[in-house]
């Protein structure tokens, strides 16, 4: 006797997927062509036929916890084979927009930064911010806010010289890995009670020592953009993609060791060019420029790309903190300090909302999906 379902409906659901890019997902016939298309598909319960199915009824609760969303890269092989035009990879992408959204703390926020409407005033938050911690500092003797003719106000040398960073960006860095914690424990009960009940697994709980291993093997695949290269379509996308990626990777890296320096060894900045951690700076900082200028590039002329709001805020965020913290190094080195310290505002603006906006935009991607292909490898799902 086969198992029967009752269909809830979330007509709202389908609305919001709709605003988030998925509005071709009516146009599916299901006729499979998309699980059949797709080279990264799992042979059994394989996607996206199932998820497009799920949308179009507006059965919410099968979709957010469904690790199989975050399994699909988007690559487009569904998308061009599709003989309805429904664009598959594009629904998928919605959805994973939205299940962020849902399991972001607080919604409101993550409606907020979905909002093209709302811009204006996200990126007010931190540019009153920084100006008003600034004016403290300033007021206490530290001189952020004034710039000499030599540069010595915009980089103090003192003890107490980027106060301002570190008591923004420390906090407000420490708030989103709180968020995104509180977001995947939640994300990761939801996956594992849907591939209980789905069949996709037989472990009744998940070992954390067993998904500690599957995340080490799972890494090394996503550094190399292993299913990536795998699609067919768009596959020059995953060398913009790994130019974004380890970018950041070394920004990361460099920043860490600036912060070390400071506060460990009290080496204040600004550092000499042929000093190697500024190198590497340099590169990761070309890196993402060039990365996300040919990202950028690739969507304005791939007319079959996905055009939502929330796809090219992150592209257009990611340029501009490349070319901001870019241009502030070169202002300084030209002796523009002027020039120099409001380059570096902007580039503070652009990394304040990238750390605080991180869990509730299309970044967040990134850690949802690592800690899905890391269950799917824990849970054995081929």
């Amino acid at each position: 006797m086969t198992d029967r379902y009752v269909a809830d409906p979330d007509v709202g659901f389908i609305k919001e997927i709709t605003k988030l890019g998925g509005a071709d997902v009516k146009k599916c016939f299901q006729c499979a062509t998309c699980s059949v298309a797709c080279p990264i598909s799992p042979e059994a319960k394989p996607f996206p036929r199932k998820e497009m199915i799920a949308t179009s009824w507006g059965l919410k609760d099968r979709l957010l916890g469904n690790a199989d969303i975050w399994l699909c890269h988007n690559c487009g092989d569904c998308t061009t084979r599709c003989p309805r035009g429904a664009k598959p990879g594009d629904v998928l992408a919605a959805v994973r927009a939205y299940a962020i959204a849902e399991y972001a703390t607080p919604k409101w926020l993550a409606k907020m930064v979905q909002d093209p409407s709302k811009l204006p005033f996200l990126l007010a938050i931190p540019a009153v911010l920084i100006l008003v911690v600034g004016l403290l500092l300033d007021m206490v003797g530290l001189h952020w806010l004034h710039f000499s003719p030599t540069g010595d106000d915009l980089w103090p040398a003192s003890y107490f010289g980027n106060l301002l960073v570190d008591f923004i960006m420390v906090p407000t860095f420490t708030l989103a890995v709180v968020v995104f914690g509180l977001g995947l424990k939640r994300f990761l009960g939801d996956i594992h009670a849907n591939a209980l009940a789905e069949g996709k697994t037989d472990k009744e709980t998940i070992d954390p020592a067993g998904f500690l291993e599957a995340i080490k093997r799972v890494v090394p695949k996503i550094l190399k953009h292993e299913k990536f290269v795998e699609c067919g379509e768009n596959v020059e996308r995953s060398t913009p993609h790994m130019m974004v990626l380890y970018g950041f990777i070394g920004l990361f890296i460099v920043t860490g060791c600036f912060f070390a320096a400071e506060w460990v060894f009290h080496l204040e900045g600004p550092y000499h060019q042929i000093n190697p951690i500024k190198w590497i700076a340099n590169v990761g900082g070309l890196s993402l420029v060039i990365g996300a200028a040919l990202l950028l590039k690739n969507r304005v002329f791939d007319k079959n790309s996905i055009s939502s709001y929330w796809d090219w805020q992150l592209v257009v965020l990611v340029l501009a903190l490349g070319v901001t913290g870019m241009l502030t190094e070169m202002l300084r080195l030209g002796s523009l300090f002027g020039l120099s310290g409001f380059m570096y505002y902007l580039h503070l603006i652009c990394i304040w909302c990238l750390f605080a906006y991180a869990p509730f935009s299309k970044l967040a991607h990134l850690v949802y999906r690592t800690v899905a292909m890391a269950y799917a490898e824990y849970a054995g799902r081929k």
